[in-house]
């Protein structure tokens, strides 16, 4: 693989780390199990892997930003995960957050400064 393409690679790593924080906060508003949250980011054009997502769950509720609970489904044990209140807060200054900063690099990178 070119330098070009190791360098483009970690740098498509970098962004799609923190956009996937804003989209698993975001499909949390509604309550989900781990399985189905994969599909609805999949199903979104953002896959994340299970090596990924789990511990990232456990960050953002380790935060505050989640609440979870085990419950039986199905004749198994699931746990099934929401935004907390504090989450919900966090979640809509993310999104401020993220507009401005989409709106300055469209100007930015169309050249109207």
């Amino acid at each position: 693989m070119p330098i070009e393409d190791d360098l483009f690679e970690k740098l498509r790593i970098e962004l799609r780390r923190g956009s996937l924080i804003l989209a698993v906060l975001g499909a949390l508003r509604r309550e989900r199990y781990g399985y189905t949250l994969r599909q609805s980011l999949e199903a979104a054009g953002l896959p994340i892997d299970e090596g990924a997502l789990y511990p990232l769950l456990r960050r953002l509720e380790s935060q505050g930003l989640l609440t979870s609970q085990w419950r039986e489904e199905g004749r198994r044990n699931k746990r099934f995960y929401q935004l907390s209140p504090d989450g919900v807060i966090v979640l809509g200054q993310l999104l401020a957050e993220w507009n401005a900063i989409s709106e300055s690099i469209v100007r930015l990178t169309e050249g109207e400064e």
